[in-house]
């Protein structure tokens, strides 16, 4: 029997590869079921943390969480400490998804000793993705660029191509934060091309909306529509409703710019419905923060205010050094009636985190 719970995980993560999310769980779970008849942990580990990652792709992350911890657990019986630094590094990729990107950090930590001290040096190059990742959602961008590249130099030693083509994602993503548009749009593009070859969907999709945005902040605006579509597309086919909402940021933030007010407020309404479904903080406070600005330059000042200093609050609860920029950045381009006083009048913030984005008056092109 143990031949059959391995051939529908080894069937299941072929759907995954494929970015066949939905038919990639129902497997899992026929796996999972069969582990628990036969008694088998090993394959209800392998079941149980496959079906964790693919939660955690579509955005069920609660789920994705709880799936984690058991195979934590059951990693821990079984003595596989290797594992159980997979199960961390992922269990930190779903925290730090909901915000919670300081206990991401520390269960990626953790699971970096685990990769160096077993010699797992793609494990290793893992971890540091991921950890490159919470740091950028922390607003640590700097540090966030210094160790996509560490893990960048590992993928090209290990000769692990999606680990690279992800982690040149990363850095096209980062460098749009800084400024660098222009650098931005060469990893995005690299990476596509990568993707592309592995077809890899969610990749291809991905790279699409990244290519987009660094269009979008150049000023390349219908060059950028052409991408946000395309990423659109695949993101439906694939039913990821994670990067699809930021997808719809975009594309409400390039309706914000060209003035089409009610294409904007039409995406914004549909990303702020997954984002409260994924309970993701970061794409509410980008979502409130756009509105805002619709507010303002529809002459509904006050409304605005509020939302910005709203947003500004959740920012600086969650920790989150470039939104919480951002909103101070819009509060600082309000007179002090509506920004409720000179505290959030910021505008050297973004410099002190390592940001030079060229926003000077509303409405924002925010990168």
């Amino acid at each position: 029997m143990e031949g059959a719970i391995y051939s529908l995980v080894a069937k299941a993560e072929g759907l995954r590869r494929i970015s066949d999310y939905k038919g990639a769980l129902a497997v899992f779970k026929k796996a999972t079921s069969l582990a628990r008849r036969n008694n088998d942990p090993e394959g209800l580990l392998d079941s149980t943390l496959g079906s964790a990652d693919v939660c955690r792709i579509m955005g069920r992350f609660d789920v994705a969480i709880e799936y984690y911890t058991e195979a934590l657990e059951m990693c821990e019986g079984l003595c596989h400490d290797l594992t159980a630094a997979d199960a961390m590094v992922g269990l930190g990729l779903s925290y730090r998804a909901i915000g919670m990107w300081r206990k991401a950090m520390r269960l990626i930590s953790q699971a970096k000793k685990t990769y160096i001290a077993a010699g797992d040096r793609k494990g290793l190059a893992f971890a540091l993705w991921a950890e490159a990742g919470a740091l950028r959602v922390a607003g640590k961008i700097p540090e966030a660029i210094e160790t996509f590249f560490e893990a960048k130099d590992i993928f090209i030693s290990t000769k692990y191509r999606s680990g690279l083509a992800y982690t040149l994602a990363g850095l096209g993503g980062a460098h749009r934060i800084t400024g660098k548009y222009r650098d931005s749009l060469g990893y995005y593009v690299k990476a596509n091309e990568m993707f592309t070859k592995l077809r890899d969907t969610f990749g291809v999709a991905y790279t699409h909306c990244g290519i987009g945005n660094a269009h979008r902040m150049n000023g390349e605006y219908g060059m950028a529509m052409t991408h946000f579509k395309r990423a659109a597309k695949l993101y439906a086919a694939i039913g990821d409703i994670v990067s699809y909402s930021y997808t719809l940021w975009s594309l409400a933030t390039l309706c914000k710019m060209k003035e089409d007010y009610s294409g904007a407020k039409k995406h914004l309404s549909e990303a702020r419905k997954n984002f409260r479904k994924t309970r993701d903080p970061r794409g509410l406070i980008y979502c409130d923060l756009a509105d805002a600005e619709i507010l303002w330059m529809k002459g509904r000042r006050q409304a605005a205010g509020k939302l910005m200093s709203l947003a500004l609050s959740n920012a600086v609860s969650h920790k989150f050094g470039v939104e919480a920029c951002h909103a101070r950045l819009l509060l600082a381009n309000l007179p002090l009636e509506y920004s409720k006083g000179s505290a959030a009048r910021s505008v050297s913030c973004h410099k002190k985190i390592g940001l030079y984005c060229n926003l000077d008056t509303m409405p924002f092109n925010i990168p």
